[in-house]
């Protein structure tokens, strides 16, 4: 319970590191430097908490906020509270606590070193009535419960700072703590060259796949130019055999032709030898008859018609002779130009397959060019492709950690904003309790003495 000696002021016990107050001191606030830290947090700062100190937060130090600091906030001050000090605010001035010092605004409150209700006293111990009693010791049993976090928080705040500061000397690494940093420099010029190997190796790497590919093509062409070398040598060998056989047939041919034309020669000499034959027959019995004699009548003259005979038969002769001879020439022109006509078309038949060849050769030798573009083309296509849906999910990935990141800001955001909506019914209810404050000490000013003095006021549980 608590016991009213005096209303001219508040003490409260003092706490760690000067926070006596609602909303701290230059150090601490209302959730104490474990809220906040170096960097701020929720109240912002070096010490920052709910009152804030040094740095800006929701409720700021020496920037802005609930609690303010050296600028203007709902109660600035330099050690923030809730009445701030050297700066105007709501409750503001030069020393720390709830109100406390002298500065503009309403001024008072649990002020500094024990200071409360700074400046008014009205000298009596039962001026207030029973529900105003009740009051003021509804708010000075809040106002411990507030000083018991604070309390507790700070003891978290220490505890915490100790076992990083023991975590950091463990660890051997320099910083808040003033550890001795390690040297990793020598380190430097040893990853360098690693990575310049790697990159190295890799180079190396993607020259001998660039050669094996290469090698591989390049069988791949022979393999390819040796089929088709081997199906034209396949072409080749059956058009030979189809000359054979036409060269057979032209042989044949001749063998016949030869075989007339000795039949046409044996037939001459044979009609030769009969000519002689008759012609020495013919001879003979004119020589046989001449030399007869007889006494007779001179008659027919014999060796004129002998004569006549013999030039009848001659030209016969000659004139089948030449019959033959034409004949047998003739039949050999048609000979010689049957073989001509063959060797020409066979001649012709080779140079067509020789151009067809070429022309076959260069069609393959193109369309594995052709082939080999396309290949090539397809595995660039596909290693782009690789690339880029390599690059595409490095992208979705940044994309879906952005998006969890807005996510948590947007989620933070709504818990920073309930936050502040309860800090807000926080301070409205603050503020209606410092207007009763501010109307009890209204309502008793004008039947009391005005004093200013310090008085003790205990609290026993």
């Amino acid at each position: 319970m608590a016991t009213f000696r005096t209303y001219s002021s508040l003490a409260v016990p003092k706490t760690k590191n000067s926070v006596q107050n609602y909303g701290g001191s230059s150090t601490a606030g209302f959730s104490g430097a474990s809220l906040g830290g170096i960097s701020g947090g929720f109240g912002g700062g070096k010490g920052g908490s709910f009152g804030g100190s040094q740095s800006a937060g929701f409720i700021s130090g020496s920037g802005t906020g609930f609690g303010g600091g050296y600028s203007v906030g709902f109660g600035g001050g330099k050690g923030g509270s809730f009445g701030g000090s050297q700066s105007a605010g709501f409750l503001s001035g030069s020393g720390t606590g709830f109100g406390g010092g002298y500065s503009d605004g309403y001024g008072g409150g649990f002020g500094y070193a024990g200071a409360g209700f700074h400046g008014v006293s009205f000298g009596g111990d039962s001026l207030l009535s029973g529900n105003e009693k009740q009051t003021m010791q509804n708010l000075n049993d809040r106002l411990a419960a507030y000083l018991d976090k604070v309390r507790a928080l700070e003891e978290a705040n220490t505890e915490l700072e100790q076992k990083i500061k023991e975590w950091y000397q463990k660890h051997g690494h320099g910083g808040i703590t003033g550890g001795p940093a390690r040297d990793y420099s020598k380190y430097y010029q040893m990853i360098e060259d690693l990575k310049n190997q790697i990159i190295a190796a890799n180079i190396d790497n993607a020259r001998i796949i660039l050669l094996i590919d290469n090698a591989r093509m390049a069988a791949d062409d022979f393999r390819l130019k040796y089929d088709n070398e081997l199906a034209l040598r396949q072409s080749v060998e059956a058009d030979i055999n189809g000359l054979r056989r036409v060269l057979d047939e032209l042989t044949l041919s001749k063998s016949d032709l030869e075989m007339q034309l000795e039949s046409q020669m044996e037939e001459l000499t044979f009609l030769k030898k009969n000519h002689e034959e008759e012609m020495k027959s013919l001879t003979g019995t004119t020589v046989g008859e001449v030399s007869v004699e007889m006494d007779a009548a001179p008659g027919i003259d014999l060796t004129k018609r002998l004569n006549d005979m013999r030039a009848q038969y001659e030209t016969l002769a000659e004139q089948n002779r030449k019959e033959a001879e034409a004949r047998f020439l003739e039949q050999s022109r048609e000979l010689k130009k049957e073989i001509s006509a063959g060797v020409e078309q066979v001649q012709s038949s080779k140079t067509e397959i020789t151009d067809l060849r070429r022309t076959l050769q260069s069609l393959e030798i193109e369309l594995q060019s052709q082939l080999a573009l396309k290949n090539s083309l397809e595995s660039t296509l596909a290693e782009t492709e690789g690339r880029f849906c390599v690059q595409l999910a490095n992208l979705q990935s940044r994309i879906s950690s952005v998006e969890e990141q807005l996510l948590q800001i947007r989620s933070d955001m709504e818990h920073q904003s309930s936050e502040y909506k309860m800090l807000l019914d926080i301070k409205t209810r603050l503020e209606k309790e410092i207007e009763t404050y501010r109307h009890l000490l209204d309502g008793e000013g004008g039947s009391s003495s005005t004093t200013y003095r310090s008085s003790t006021y205990s609290m026993s549980s």
